[in-house]
């Protein structure tokens, strides 16, 4: 059987090594940290994943936390304008609940799995000399790439036709918290998207974390603006600091959101994180100095703002993709060309749309969606579409990246 080497122990890498190894495969998996690190560690992601992803986690025997994490049974956008006062509310079921699993909860137990399940973990940091020295071993079929993080992404080529922007777009700061009461427009789980124009967002996220059932905080601030606090603190800011910054701007920008928030108090003490980061589209293949060929999957080569919450569900994706055309390729070669397709078969299929529309909520909201939110508000049937298009991005070019579209669809419903 084949020798596939996956360096980068995230949802994707993960993900992929798993149900390579359910197939029959022989894998290798490198991580840069140990179950107990991650599990100890801080938090990495708000990683709400919805049920198209969560589908591929499911059919390898992944989805160990089903019954313990909240089910999120919609969103709830709400815009402020001008800011503090409320200007606009949508409630948007999901036909199919989404789920948020803290992922050094998940992480660490798939990295437990896969020891267990016969993929060869190695505990090791990985530098692009060492990704060389190994390429020029031999050993492996396939070497991808799935740390989205560090040193090894910047082997991949930035895409200029598929990257628009050249610096980061939002800072970024989350908190998780228990103590935040229900929402008493509508007290079922589900994701708060929170909408200041001009000045970023406030999503408020249920999930599951070490203690339980928690809500993710998390604002996303425009650069430069008054919600943009975090800018210019290097490493970490005292836990209990970011959490008193993040309850000050919703006291001040969210009062709706305030009066939920007045007991909250941190998960644990290494419960936050804050940074930002240019969405970047990559070329899929990075060249070796020894001649080597390594693919890359996920993050490292489609590292969209976590504004549409489509990161973890990208990766989910992506698994599943490559997952397929690796077992459609039997015993060919897995040469340049066909890593090429297999990442351009990804983007076409899903890539291209979740990054476009990411791409465009960074912006300020053109006329056509303005009208579409609007009605929205008042129209379920638009509304459960609007939800439907984070589980499959792909409708959202049907009626609602458009004018035109938009426009007929809005005719269509009355």
């Amino acid at each position: 059987m084949r020798n596939i080497l996956i360096v980068g122990a995230g949802q994707a890498g993960l993900q992929l090594a798993l149900s390579l190894r359910a197939e029959g495969y022989e894998v290798t998996l490198m991580s840069a940290r140990t179950p107990d690190e991650i599990r100890t560690g801080w938090v990495m992601s708000t990683q709400a994943m919805f049920d198209m992803a969560l589908e591929t986690e499911r059919a390898y025997g992944l989805n160990h936390w089903e019954d313990e994490t909240p089910p999120i049974h919609g969103l709830r956008p709400t815009l402020a304008a001008p800011p503090g006062q409320l200007a606009l509310e949508i409630i948007a079921p999901l036909d199919k609940p989404a789920k948020s699993t803290d992922q050094r909860v998940k992480m660490a137990r798939w990295l437990e799995d896969a020891q267990e399940r016969g993929v060869d973990v190695i505990y090791n940091a990985v530098t692009t000399q060492d990704l060389d020295a190994i390429t020029q071993l031999g050993r492996y079929d396939l070497t991808i790439v799935a740390a989205g993080k560090g040193d090894l992404v910047a082997m991949f080529d930035r895409d200029p036709s598929r990257s628009p922007y050249t610096e980061p777009q939002r800072g970024l700061a989350v908190a998780y918290v228990h103590g935040l009461e229900p929402d008493p427009k509508w007290p079922v789980p589900h994701v708060g998207f929170h909408a200041i124009p001009g000045l970023g967002e406030l999503f408020v996220i249920p999930g599951l974390t070490h203690s339980g059932p928690c809500d993710i905080l998390f604002w996303e601030a425009v650069p430069g603006g008054p919600l943009d606090r975090w800018a210019g603190h290097n490493g970490r800011m005292v836990p209990e600091q970011h959490l008193e910054l993040t309850l000050g701007l919703i006291r001040e920008y969210l009062p709706w959101v305030a009066e939920r928030a007045r007991n909250v108090q941190l998960t644990d003490a290494k419960g936050t994180l804050h940074g930002r980061y240019t969405p970047t589209v990559r070329r899929p293949v990075a060249h070796l100095p020894g001649g080597g060929r390594v693919l890359g999957l996920a993050d490292v080569v489609i590292a969209n703002d976590p504004i549409t919450g489509q990161g973890s569900n990208t990766a989910a994706k992506a698994a599943d993709h490559y997952l397929k055309a690796i077992l459609a390729r039997g015993d060919q070669p897995f040469d340049e060309q066909w890593m090429t397709d297999t990442f351009e078969g990804f983007w076409t299929a899903h890539g291209a749309a979740v990054t476009g529309w990411t791409n465009a909520m960074l912006q300020p909201l053109p006329p056509h969606v303005q009208q579409l939110l609007g009605a929205a508000s008042q129209n379920e049937q638009i509304a459960r579409r609007f939800a439907a298009g984070f589980v499959d991005p792909n409708d959202f070019l049907n009626w609602f990246v458009d004018p035109e579209k938009a426009a007929a669809y809005l005719a269509e419903v009355g």
